[in-house]
């Protein structure tokens, strides 16, 4: 779930840079330092989850976790997002980087976002947090598939054959997504509950 060079006009590909790169400022600031090798360790697993694709047409489908690094990170989420989508591009031209910013915000809000959806309702079972977790992770690609969506059809009428056939092909990914991420939850939450507390004393600062 990349968006190339050319796809989108060039307002809307210089507006998502603007303001993907206020969110990575602000991200940023709210990253404290002792949290950094979290950040660097879920970046990765970010990165790496992001490269087997399988092709589909004209589109193709992977991992996206945006739910699982909002869950872990928090705040620091978009921040993670972002590098992650820079290295792919420059490594691997995974998207384009004049669509960095719109890859970034088409990932990064939602991770950002079911991060807060974790903060208010996480339970205090484990089976409690592997629904919650489902939840996020499930709603995470939900609403990247959404956000890739309207970024497509901002690009013209040829493009929303393509948007649809992304947004079929990825309802799959959306149960893989939901089981990942609720079962990863669970699992930390038994054997190591403090990555989880660190990520919601982060998100909890005003």
């Amino acid at each position: 779930m990349h968006i190339s060079d050319g796809v989108l006009p060039i307002s809307i590909a210089i507006g998502c840079g603007v303001a993907s790169l206020a969110v990575a400022a602000w991200s940023a600031k709210q990253t404290a330092s002792e949290d950094l090798p979290k950040v660097a360790v879920v970046t990765a697993s970010f990165f790496v989850s992001s490269l087997i694709h399988v092709p589909l047409g004209p589109t193709s489908v992977h991992l996206l976790i945006p739910g699982l690094v909002g869950v872990l990170l928090g705040r620091s989420a978009f921040l993670s997002i972002i590098i992650g989508v820079l290295l792919q591009s420059l490594l691997f031209s995974f998207g384009g980087l004049t669509a960095l910013g719109a890859n970034a915000l088409m990932m990064g809000v939602p991770a950002l976002l079911c991060g807060l959806l974790f903060n208010r309702l996480r339970g205090t079972t484990h089976k409690q947090n592997l629904l919650i977790g489902a939840l996020a992770g499930g709603g995470g690609t939900l609403l990247a598939a959404s956000i890739l969506a309207l970024l497509l059809v901002s690009g013209g009428e040829d493009f929303v054959g393509v948007m649809k056939l992304a947004l079929l092909s990825h309802l799959p990914v959306f149960v893989v997504e939901a089981l990942v991420s609720g079962f990863t939850v669970s699992f930390l939450f038994r054997v190591k509950p403090e990555l989880l507390e660190q990520r919601l004393g982060a998100l909890s600062q005003g």
